[in-house]
């Protein structure tokens, strides 16, 4: 968020005349870029991987992250877009505050597997954890695609945000 604000930050110094006037361009043009692509990036798996039976233990741009798959809190999807298409990440977030962005194959199916078991504790009364909608039907696909509103989501936001945040650097930047 910070990468994001920067520009914006830059727009009282360059109103004094302490920094140049295009400074917020200059500077919000690499923040979109780092914060909507790099940012997103750093906690997701990159092989080599290794799991064990209770945990997920991956590699990250930020180095090697383990989630905790008995004590699972939060999982989401994320899904960002690419010249390919969508690009979907399993925001996966244990209780002792690891994150880690689940991309594989082998690793979906060892998640999946650990949130069936948490639901099946939580009919006894446990608490478990928050599974988003949007990432349930990632895990488990089902026909009827549940997953072109999230997508259509996804994007709208994706879209009108980044529009937003251009606009509003291009004006700051301009003044």
């Amino acid at each position: 968020m910070t990468v994001l604000l920067l520009p914006l930050a830059a727009y009282a110094p360059a109103r004094t005349g302490a920094v140049p006037e295009g400074t917020p361009i200059v500077l919000g043009l690499p923040a979109v870029i780092v914060g909507f692509v790099l940012l997103p990036a750093l906690f997701e798996e990159q092989a080599p991987f290794r799991h064990s039976s209770s945990r997920l233990i991956a590699r990250t741009l930020t180095g090697e992250r383990s989630v905790d798959l008995n004590s699972l809190a939060t999982v989401r999807l994320l899904t960002t877009f690419s010249y390919g298409g969508a690009y979907r990440t399993l925001m996966v977030r244990d209780t002792h505050g690891v994150r880690l962005g689940v991309t594989t194959e082998r690793s979906r199916r060892k998640l999946h597997r650990a949130i069936e078991k948490a639901d099946a504790y939580t009919t006894q009364g446990a608490a478990g954890p928050r599974v988003s909608r949007a990432a349930r039907a990632h895990l488990a696909p089902a026909p009827g695609g549940r997953l072109v509103v999230h997508t259509v989501l996804a994007f709208l936001a994706l879209t009108v945000s980044v529009s937003l945040y251009v606009a509003v650097v291009l004006r700051l930047g301009g003044q």
